[in-house]
């Protein structure tokens, strides 16, 4: 029967083995107002800002090793997604409110109101993300 298993799709319990689970769950960053809503959260919780160039390689790249870092004990961070090129005028607003150069891709890590920690490119995957849990 295994040729018609393979034909017919009777191995979805072994592709479903391999099938990683993700930990990480993208909050989108859309409006100047929520950057209110980041500061008063992070009052009890880091918040991290992961910032993207949804046309530049590297940020690309980066975007897909990031992701990899999430492992199920980081799975309550509260990570926000700012798609550079839509939103610019929300990457200025978060360059002036936590005194951070812009870079691209860039990762912002605030608690209390302030950026406690910010990495550029690859050094983002140099990230240790267990620090801000």
């Amino acid at each position: 029967m295994g040729i018609f298993d393979n034909l017919f799709g009777g191995k979805d319990d072994e592709k479903s083995k391999n099938v990683k689970e993700t930990f990480l769950n993208w909050l989108p960053l859309t409006s100047l107002d929520q950057l209110e809503e980041i500061k008063k959260q992070s009052e009890t919780e880091s918040i991290l800002i992961f910032k993207h160039s949804t046309r530049c390689g590297i940020s690309s790249m980066v975007i897909k090793q990031f992701e990899k870092l999430f492992k199920e004990e980081h799975k309550n961070l509260k990570v926000y997604y700012l798609d550079l090129l839509s939103y610019r005028n929300i990457s200025d607003e978060i360059g002036y409110q936590f005194q951070v150069m812009h870079q691209s891709p860039q990762l912002l890590v605030i608690k209390n109101g302030v950026s406690v920690h910010n990495a550029s490119h690859y050094d983002i995957t140099l990230t240790d993300l267990s620090r801000f849990i």
